[in-house]
């Protein structure tokens, strides 16, 4: 009895002896330099450093320190850095995820005051970011005068055609897009446009072009607000699940940076004599005509790669989402019929967005669920790569179930009285998922 007493005893000393220590330490308020910065550096500046999405540079404290309050309020509530991926499902590279520790640090600062803390040896160096181009540019395609946004009203997609005037076959580890003036361009996409194609074909080349409404040359016929066909005609690569002819080079959105297409020793192909073609999806401000002159930059290796890196798209299109539904559903699928390498997923829904779910189910009736999204934020596209390429055997189905909140709950939507059905527009909806995959170079 006396040996457990003594035990006891000095149980509670070293207690009582460590809470002072303890409480020291947790009171020494975050300073900028020690305790912020690298977490700005590692999480943040990818987007918040000049000529980069983010609306402030997060580089330095004279930068940082009038954000303080919003900074606190952003990652709170999750909203900042933008990543939406359940964390039970999935490995990705790069996550964005703040960890409780850093959103603990970043509060902490905040609440004290934003110190600055200014400590010569613990002030970490500046990361080495790029100016302009996030990627080696060996090639650069750009539109040659900027095209002029209208103040008001909304504007149809925008295509351009620019030759590439490769009179080789090029392959291509990486793709970046670049707008000219971010505000106004809500997306882009570059695509490979072969030799002999008839898809736009009354577009010229440098001339920004608006496809005749009906359709006829952009796969789809007949009203223009209709859903597409479960099997899209083969002239319109946006629409394809998987084209072998074309080839989505590079998308940009916000949260959508550069693409790199060197995995696994592979690369994408841009065949000799081909045009890329950009389709833009510009956004009026309102109050003032805006010009844009957006390009493309490519990373080009001289040695033909191991494997070939594609595009492939679960998608769904034969949906109508009735007024005031606040969790209607849909369903995308798609099957592979060669093997292939998995690299990334990119879920794709408009306004009324609500949740995503991507599953694969293996020949041998395996299920395994690659990503969930729960909280889908069309204000950014996200592309998830995963932490290691997933070798799917031939016959894997890639089954995506995802959620639209078309209810007046929903503060993004602009007529919870209609009914929705696909389209390109914002106020129209879509469900795909981009996805990238390796396959035999042949």
């Amino acid at each position: 009895m006396p040996r457990i007493w003594i035990l006891w005893t000095f149980a509670l000393l070293g207690a009582l002896v460590g809470v002072p220590v303890a409480w020291a330490a947790d009171s020494a308020a975050p300073s900028f330099y020690k305790d912020v910065l690298p977490i700005f550096q590692h999480r943040c500046q990818i987007c918040h450093r000049p000529g980069e999405i983010g609306t402030m540079p997060l580089l330095d404290y004279q930068g940082s320190r009038p954000w303080a309050k919003a900074i606190k309020a952003a990652v709170v509530a999750r909203k900042m850095p933008p990543w939406f991926a359940d964390p039970q499902y999935g490995h990705f590279r790069e996550e964005r995820r703040l960890s409780d520790a850093e959103i603990r640090t970043l509060v902490s600062w905040v609440d004290a005051g934003a110190p600055e803390g200014i400590v010569p040896d613990v002030k970490p160096a500046p990361l080495p970011w790029p100016e302009g181009w996030n990627i080696r540019a060996d090639e650069v395609f750009q539109m040659p005068k900027p095209y002029v946004v209208p103040a008001k009203n909304a504007t149809d997609y925008v295509y351009v055609v620019i030759p590439t005037g490769f009179t080789r076959d090029t392959w291509v580890t990486a793709a970046e897009i670049r707008p000219g003036t971010r505000a106004v361009v809500h997306h882009a996409l570059a695509v490979v446009r072969p030799p002999g194609s008839t898809w736009l074909k009354g577009a010229r080349p440098f001339e920004p072009y608006i496809p005749p409404a009906d359709g006829s040359e952009t796969g789809l016929t007949g009203d223009p607000n209709s859903p597409a066909p479960d099997t899209p005609q083969t002239n319109d690569p946006l629409n394809d699940p998987v084209s072998m002819t074309y080839e989505l080079l590079a998308a940009y959105a916000p949260g959508a940076g550069a693409q790199r297409f060197d995995t696994d020793h592979s690369a994408k192909l841009i065949p000799a004599g081909s045009d890329i073609i950009l389709q833009l999806h510009y956004t009026a401000n309102g109050k003032t005509d805006v010009p844009d002159a957006t390009r493309i930059g490519i990373e080009v290796t001289r040695d033909p790669p191991q494997k070939r890196f594609m595009s492939a798209v679960a998608n769904s299109y034969k949906w109508e989402i009735p007024p005031g539904d606040p969790n209607y559903e849909g369903h995308g699928r798609l099957t592979f019929g060669e093997p292939v390498e998995l690299v990334f997923i990119q879920p794709h829904m408009h306004v009324r967005g609500k949740d995503m779910t991507v599953r694969v189910t293996y020949p041998d009736g395996k299920t395994e669920t690659l990503l969930s999204v729960p909280r889908y934020d069309f204000n950014w596209q996200l592309i998830y790569y995963l932490r290691e390429p997933l070798k799917l055997p031939a016959g894997t189905k890639v089954e995506v179930t995802a959620h639209w909140d078309n209810s007046a709950n929903n503060p993004f939507n602009p007529d919870p009285t209609k009914a929705v059905r696909w389209g390109n527009q914002s106020w129209d909806e879509m469900l795909s998922v981009p996805m990238g995959v390796i396959v035999d170079r042949d």
